[in-house]
């Protein structure tokens, strides 16, 4: 079978075979510029489309304004306040239990009653006791006899002087052996140490107890303790004398006052901090020992505070700003915010009276942008202001 070979042509000038490959190179590369050429008109194309429009729409429409919540800055004398967290600890307090050990024949009280100074309470068993007084009483009785008989005979010297001597003797040895049976039985006897209320009972009739057994709390309700501590920065601002206002979560819409009586003459070496503590009066029997309490120490008003609304502070990792509304337009401005007063915040620096800060949709703004302020948003905004105000007013 007879084999074909392919020929190559010839270049002439050097009687040598071509290749056919160098050819086709030059093609592909024209291929790829007309494409890279027909791309980069159509993005020059769009480019210029897209801003001859924004031209268009900056030349020819102003943007729209936003519409927002806004109140003025509110001018005011604010009450100042120092505020801890603190416990109540009753100004008399004790539990009650027996001196001697023994059995509990009568018990005289209700749990939660209230009992007056020197009111038994628990009687233990005392029949020993009884039946050594009256012994020692007709003892006493005795030798009482003896003695008038002695002073009766010495001056006629019946009776030496110090027979009549020894006669005293017996009598004053009888009267204090009395005396001591006496100390005996009123330790038998649990009596209240001071006006107060009773706790829940812990002994039952019966029970033989032990000395120093608790039998119930004894509480003086009337007068309490607010102890309560501040850092250390703040030692200048406690002063014996100074009014404190405490409210606990037990009555939220009741503030109680009291009377810094005592300041701690160390600082705490572990936390830093001052104890105080202040005497409140609970003639109402309303707190009770043992509750936690926010302390407010009463510091002299801060005159012409300025006031915003909670909601017109933005705070952002470069610090606290507000929208002012200024010919319209709405503008940043940084601040630097105190404290919280209900639904508003103080503003330290960075506003001025008659300034008039955006409440509600700061979202939707942004630095210069024209506004308009909702008359009803507003007005419901200064309405809130307004009662806020009047809330926290003094």
């Amino acid at each position: 079978m007879p084999t074909f070979v392919r020929e190559q042509p010839i270049d002439r000038a050097t009687a040598r075979p071509r290749d056919p490959r160098p050819a086709a190179i030059p093609r592909r590369f024209a291929s790829i510029v007309v494409v890279l050429a027909v791309l980069g008109l159509a993005f020059a194309g769009i480019a210029w489309w897209r801003s001859a429009r924004l031209a268009a729409t900056a030349g020819g429409h102003a943007p729209r304004p936003v519409e927002v919540a806004a109140a003025p800055v509110a001018v005011e004398t604010l009450p100042q306040f120092l505020r801890a967290t603190g416990s109540l600890r009753a100004v008399q307090e004790v539990v009650l239990a027996p001196e001697v050990a023994g059995r509990v024949v009568a018990i005289r009280f209700e749990a939660g009653a209230m009992v007056a100074r020197d009111d038994p309470l628990v009687q233990l068993f005392d029949g020993v006791e009884r039946a050594d007084r009256a012994a020692a009483v007709a003892r006493a009785r005795f030798a009482r006899l003896e003695l008038d008989r002695s002073q009766k005979l010495s001056p006629t010297g019946s009776e030496t002087l110090q027979r009549l001597q020894q006669r005293e003797a017996e009598l004053a040895a009888a009267e204090a052996t009395i005396a001591q049976i006496d100390a005996k039985l009123a330790q038998k006897t649990v009596r209240a140490p001071f006006d107060g209320r009773l706790g829940i009972r812990r002994i039952d009739l019966g029970q033989y107890v032990e000395p120093g057994a608790p039998i119930a709390t004894l509480v003086a309700l009337d007068r309490l303790y607010v102890n309560f501590s501040v850092p250390q920065q703040d030692l200048a601002k406690l002063r014996v004398g100074g009014e404190v206002e405490v409210t606990s979560d037990a009555f939220p819409d009741r503030r109680f006052r009291a009377v810094i009586d005592a300041v701690e003459p160390r600082v705490g070496a572990d936390t830093r901090n001052v104890s105080a503590q202040a005497l409140l009066g609970n003639t109402e029997g309303l707190l009770r020992p043992g509750l936690f309490v926010v302390v407010d120490v009463v510091r002299p008003p801060r005159p012409d505070a300025l006031l915003v609304p909670a909601t017109a502070v933005q705070a952002t990792a470069s610090g606290d700003s507000v929208f002012v509304v200024r010919d319209g337009h709405a503008e940043v401005v940084p601040v630097v915010a105190g404290a919280q007063v209900g639904e508003r915040i103080v503003i330290d620096h960075g506003l001025s009276p008659g300034d008039v800060v955006i409440t509600a949709g700061q979202l939707r703004v942004r630095p210069g942008a024209p506004v308009t302020i909702a008359s009803a948003i507003g007005a419901t905004a200064t309405g809130a202001t307004a009662d806020a105000t009047r809330g926290r007013a003094p």
